[in-house]
């Protein structure tokens, strides 16, 4: 009968005999990583216990996507490992075909791990005839054949109803509020800053956890990545000011923020941001700043920015990753990784 093949066939993992048991019913897990951030899928495989996949991706004459996973998955708990920066576009298409790849090898169960959701900001009809290509990316990456989505801090947390399949929005609030408690000196003469409205929520909620005061800056944009003018709602005179959002990009709205507060008495600026993008000359930016650290996790790969700007620092989130992979591959609850960071 099939399930002694699969007992026979399967490794015995290194934990207690309750987990090796539901690891038997279930298969194993396996990780397959694309090319947009290797290093994170090492990290989150080497603390799982594992090797990655052999996969070969190439690129044909005409770019399109070629990927061919070069093991047996059959039956297998396969988690994607993707991301949605760099060259956007390439790294969903070669996400999408991935997926899809392990559907058609007759995979169990395929999740999509995508620490950064690609167009994540374009989740609403913000204009008359605008997209919502938030959506779309849903659509696209169900109709592949995931069965799961594995995400982190999405721009939007009501993206996840997008989705017909269960969607794991997981937060890097926890790493974060940890890393601040670890660096910042003097933590009571420090408040909790959100660049835009929209953030009010989160910074809120680390203010909280860290039993701070916040405050926020509203911006008006003229147009995507330009901010036309800010104003400062609450008192930073003589603090240390964390400034909190999800997405660095262009970085332009941190340097103004950053200005805006030490014009108005903050002693110094510290960021402290989810997804690191760094586009175009936002290391340059950076270096020219009155930011004083910018500290990111590694959602993204971010070494060459790193390399031009000190100021760059990075928080590993390969243990929340590994640890929701585990918890979703035994049935159990991720919901303790939202609160807390897995040692």
């Amino acid at each position: 009968h099939d399930c002694n093949q699969t007992h026979v066939s399967l490794p015995i993992p290194h934990h207690s005999s309750h987990v090796c048991l539901v690891a038997v019913m279930k298969g194993s897990i396996r990780i397959v990583s694309g090319t947009a951030n290797r290093d994170l899928a090492e990290r989150v495989a080497k603390r799982l216990g594992l090797d990655l996949e052999k996969c070969s991706i190439k690129k044909f004459a005409n770019q399109e996507t070629s990927v061919e996973i070069e093991s047996s998955i059959r039956g297998e708990d396969v988690f994607i490992i993707g991301c949605g920066s760099g060259e956007v576009n390439d790294n969903l298409m070669e996400l999408l075909i991935m997926v899809s790849a392990a559907k058609y090898a007759s995979a169990k169960r395929v999740t999509a791990v995508i620490p950064l959701y690609p167009y994540a900001r374009q989740d609403k009809k913000d204009k008359s005839r605008a997209p919502i290509s938030a959506k779309l990316v849903a659509n696209m990456l169900t109709v592949a054949g995931a069965d799961h989505i594995i995400t982190m801090d999405l721009h939007a947390s009501q993206i996840q109803g997008f989705f017909d399949v269960p969607v794991d929005n997981l937060f890097a609030e926890p790493a974060i509020v940890e890393h601040i408690k670890k660096t910042i000196p003097n933590l009571s003469d420090a408040i909790v800053v959100s660049p835009d409205a929209g953030g009010a929520k989160r910074v809120t909620a680390i203010a909280d956890r860290l039993g701070l005061d916040f405050a926020l800056i509203h911006k008006e944009r003229k147009k995507a990545n330009v901010v036309d003018c800010m104003v400062l709602v609450g008192n930073v005179e003589g603090k240390i000011a964390l400034l909190v959002d999800d997405i660095a990009d262009t970085c332009g709205t941190m340097v103004m923020a950053a200005e805006k507060l030490i014009e108005a008495g903050a002693k110094e600026v510290h960021a402290f941001l989810t997804h690191g993008l760094f586009s175009g000359d936002a290391a340059k930016k950076l270096n020219g700043s009155k930011i004083k650290t910018i500290t990111v996790t590694n959602t993204c790969p971010h070494d060459a920015q790193k390399s031009e700007c000190a100021k760059i620092q990075t928080i590993d989130i390969a243990p929340i990753l590994s640890e929701a992979i585990r918890r979703t591959h035994n049935g159990e609850s991720v919901s303790y990784l939202f609160t807390h960071v897995p040692i």
